[in-house]
């Protein structure tokens, strides 16, 4: 694995970065490659905050200059100013034709994982890339800058921990609850930079959406990445998105080592696992949907590189359809083309767009990590207050999603559906047939 490598950055880190380059480089450098290097604005976007809207001009910029060719700008003006107009809403589009949205989904969506390769990006759960078979991590601004103009990073090789998975998921459990009760097994550390390796005939039976779900969360548990084996269903979903996107079309998978060791070996099966959550004030606080019903909710959110797909808000819509949310609750898709799935996807003869806007779900249609991270105060969907909130992202330490003295608890799209419904932490055994 490494035989091809590649950088990925965005608004939050990318100008960071470029400062190092150009310091260390020079003014005038050139990167390595710029054919190896992705940018994707998508953390503080949708905001009147003029320093962050100067942070998609500064990418703009290093792009136009290096040339770029996988910039994906949030205007249409190669030469243009980013500003977010607040007298438009949150509600809907500002963004021109090639705007992605968040950058771990919208990364293979556009063909840029390919099993076999190697991925650095500025950004912690770059490890969702995991999912196609490739070694993806996070990395500092520094070694960022470096990638830029050396292509190379001295990187120490992780121990292995092998999860393996038997059997299948039961009614009403997602895959963001075996992620949550793994992590709740071994720590919200008990992976610190091991690398987290799945397989077994429950890994095979799952799509990619529920292996992007898994390998996101790697670094819950302070892993170096995540990753799966690359099979049939990898190879259909790069090709196809290879294909469409014009990107790079050849890749090298690589093979499960038969004499591999690991530091860890374990066997789950997944016929036993039931609705999950993670409580606050960190991602390894486990418990049972079922035991915390007692939990009162302000708020419930879904969205973000783990909770955004299409089928986490299709999953989302089953449990809402026909109902009224009793909590405010908002919805943020993770990419723009997620948003036209769920306005074109159908449930009883209605839109998912249409569903989730009927139930009181508030739905923007300006895709990117909103309240996953905070941001700036008009951030769509931040915790402004101290409220406590039921979100399927994927991190819940104090202060993640706003507030410092806001409470998260993290669970799959049925079960934040379900609590939305109810108001309290609820088991969505209750709304699924």
């Amino acid at each position: 694995m490494g035989q091809y490598r590649y950088s990925l950055t965005h608004d939050v880190c990318g100008p960071g970065s470029i400062g190092v380059f150009k310091r260390e480089f020079g003014q005038n450098a050139k990167v390595w490659d710029p054919t190896k290097i992705v940018i994707i604005p998508d953390h503080y976007i949708f905001t009147t905050d003029k320093l962050s809207n100067r942070n998609v001009d500064v990418l703009r910029d290093f792009a136009r200059e290096q040339k770029l060719p996988y910039f994906y700008d949030v205007i249409d003006d190669p030469n243009g100013h980013w500003t977010f107009n607040p007298a438009r809403g949150q509600l809907a589009r500002q963004y021109g034709s090639r705007y992605q949205g968040v950058c771990h989904a919208a990364l293979p969506r556009r063909g840029h994982a390919r099993p076999g390769e190697v991925l650095f990006g500025t950004d912690s759960h770059t490890c969702m890339a995991g999912a196609f078979g490739e070694f993806a991590t996070g990395i500092g601004n520094t070694d960022a800058g470096f990638i830029l103009g050396t292509g190379k990073l001295l990187v120490k090789v992780p121990e292995t921990m092998r999860f393996y998975l038997e059997g299948e998921l039961p009614r009403g459990v997602m895959a963001k609850d075996v992620i949550l009760h793994i992590i709740g097994d071994i720590g919200f550390d008990g992976a610190t930079y091991r690398a987290m390796q799945w397989e077994g005939p429950g890994v095979k039976a799952m799509n990619i959406d529920d292996r992007m779900t898994i390998a996101n969360m790697a670094i819950e548990a302070g892993g170096k990445n995540g990753i799966f084996p690359a099979d049939e269903k990898t190879f259909a979903y790069v090709d196809g998105h290879i294909k469409a996107n014009g990107t790079k079309n050849n890749y090298d998978p690589v093979e499960l080592d038969k004499n591999q060791k690991f530091i860890f070996d374990r066997v789950y099966n997944l016929c036993e696992l039931e609705p999950t959550v993670a409580m606050h004030p960190n991602p390894g606080n486990r418990a049972l949907a079922k035991t915390l019903e007692y939990v009162k909710l302000n708020r419930a959110y879904i969205g973000s590189c783990t909770g955004g797909k299409a089928s986490d808000f299709i999953a989302f819509a089953e449990v809402v359809n026909g109902k009224r949310v009793y909590i405010e609750t908002y919805g943020v898709p993770a990419t723009s083309e997620v948003v036209q799935e769920l306005k074109e996807t159908k449930i009883s003869g209605n839109s998912v767009w249409d569903v989730l806007v009927d139930s009181g779900v508030q739905m923007t249609e300006n895709a990117s990590c909103a309240a996953c991270l905070g941001g700036p105060q008009d951030t769509f969907g931040r915790l402004n207050a101290p409220l406590t909130c039921i979100s399927a992202t994927n991190r819940n330490f104090p202060g993640r999603m706003g507030s410092k003295e806001s409470k998260v608890y993290l669970a799959s799209p049925y079960t934040v559906a379900a609590s939305a419904l109810t108001g309290h932490v609820t088991d969505p055994r209750e709304f699924i047939g």
